[in-house]
């Protein structure tokens, strides 16, 4: 995009507060997805989720793939893979996957680790695309995703990057419930907490097949805590609290 047409966009728009529509390597961003973002955002905001019954809790699960572990050094989402849940109960029809367009080599051991190639890669749709539906996915949802700190640095960078807005969704890491259920537990692999809980490890490495793999152990650990006796996250947010004192 040139100068000239850069500054016609704001002009057009008649505001200065909306980020740019074309961000190197992210692709554009039309004004109709700003616009829906910043509705997201005050729905986001407005949600009282820890009050909210657990039998009843609306979450997304969650699961990137990504072409290191430093978002802030260039690393990039490579694929997102999601399924939706209504309190302990999968949705298996309600799910997510889309690769994510890279523009530069994939380092050859996430394609070893992931089977995802360069090809699929450069013919897959650009993140501002993949972002926008994915946030169309998750509506206003709290996500869920396993060793979530991942997961959230990845989306927060990527949303700056796409949107210039900050990631709003709280995210939950599935050892928020396993901690409380088991106060002992050290922190595991994915495919070494689903073996522990009986959980079949297939597809690991893909996203929405891991994302399938956390529903599952979110799903029973979410039983487990309803089963000793705790209704709200609001509850299990006081009982971290509480072994965080101890």
């Amino acid at each position: 995009m040139g100068m000239n047409n850069f500054i016609q966009f704001f002009r057009d728009l008649g505001s200065k507060k909306i980020g740019s529509n074309v961000l190197a390597g992210h692709g554009k961003v039309t004004p109709q997805s700003m616009s829906f973002y910043r509705q997201l955002e005050k729905e986001v905001r407005k949600k009282r989720d820890l009050s909210s019954p657990l039998n009843q809790l609306e979450t997304v699960v969650f699961d990137v793939e990504t072409t290191g572990f430093f978002p802030e050094k260039g690393d990039e989402i490579i694929s997102i893979g999601a399924v939706k849940m209504k309190g302990n109960k999968i949705l298996p029809k309600e799910t997510f996957y889309s690769l994510i367009r890279l523009t530069r080599p994939l380092p050859p051991n996430i394609h070893a680790l992931t089977g995802i190639d360069n090809e699929e890669l450069a013919l897959a749709p650009e993140a501002s695309e993949v972002l926008m539906k994915f946030f169309h996915f998750i509506s206003s949802n709290i996500l869920v995703a396993h060793h979530a700190k991942h997961e959230q640095r990845f989306m927060e960078k990527t949303t700056r990057d796409v949107m210039r807005k900050k990631f709003q969704h709280r995210i939950i890491d599935t050892s928020f419930l396993t901690r409380v259920i088991d106060p002992t537990s050290s922190p595991k692999t994915l495919e070494a907490i689903c073996t522990a809980y009986g959980i079949e490890v297939k597809n690991r490495h893909h996203a929405l097949g891991d994302a399938l793999m956390t529903a599952e152990l979110w799903s029973q650990s979410l039983t487990r805590i309803q089963d000793a006796g705790f209704t709200t996250l609001g509850e299990v947010y006081e009982q971290i609290a509480k072994l965080d004192n101890q």
